[in-house]
């Protein structure tokens, strides 16, 4: 498909066209919420631990004889049912990491990618480049863009300068191209990208590739315009 591209006042410069192998799949929601509950699942530590009945402090004495009291029979004073006891069925140090297969997760990148394209919420720029790192000049870029709300910036070596600029703005997050994921994507109302980030995602999430394509041919693809 042919999609402009623009440059920092909004202005069209030219038109290129995109894979709709990568921008014009139709979006699969089983295949995308999986990527999503996998990659969450990922991030957790799983570090979460409680203590039974054998690990707490405590005697293991009978707190009183078994009848004649008049009371509820009553063991250990570390019994789950008393305040400071054990607990019952606790979290245990776990891993929480789920597998899913490459084809998947690249499907999954190409649905959200193609959702921005199809709702309008992707805009490609020529370049994006600062001489030093100004919040407020980046602040101005993204409000000519017509970007009101979040937005993530792709590209494909992203500038010192450039992450800067947006580091302190509310819901603005920079990545590399390569890094681009199904949270990330689908956490932002907008994606800008520029064009030899474009470029990388096609290479990297094509079918071709994913058929077995040459991974060697990736490394090459960067553009020193994104500074």
């Amino acid at each position: 498909m042919e999609v402009p591209v623009y440059n920092l006042a909004k202005e069209v410069v030219k038109h290129i066209e995109i894979s709709d192998d990568v921008f014009g799949v139709m979006f699969n929601q089983s295949v995308v919420h999986q990527a999503v509950v996998r990659q969450r699942a990922n991030l957790r530590q799983g570090t979460a631990s409680t203590k039974t009945r054998s690990e707490v402090r405590g005697s293991s004495k009978k707190l009183f004889r078994q009848k004649g009291t008049g009371s509820a029979r009553a063991g250990s004073i570390r019994s789950p049912l008393r305040r400071g006891g054990g607990i019952t069925f606790g979290p245990k140090p776990r891993s929480y990491r789920q597998q899913m297969p490459k084809k998947m997760r690249q499907l999954a990148i190409r649905s959200v990618l193609s959702a921005k394209m199809g709702d309008g919420e992707l805009i490609i720029l020529e370049q994006l480049q600062f001489d030093e790192p100004k919040t407020k000049k980046m602040a101005q870029i993204l409000t000519t863009l017509g970007i009101e709300s979040s937005a993530l910036i792709a590209m494909s070596e992203p500038g010192i300068n450039v992450v800067k600029s947006a580091h302190n703005l509310p819901r603005i997050k920079t990545s590399p191209a390569n890094l681009l994921n199904v949270v990330d994507i689908l956490s932002h109302k907008m994606l800008v990208m520029t064009e030899s980030a474009v470029r990388n995602v096609e290479l990297l999430w094509g079918k071709d590739l994913s058929k077995g394509g040459n991974s060697a041919s990736l490394r090459g693809v960067t553009s020193s315009a994104d500074n």
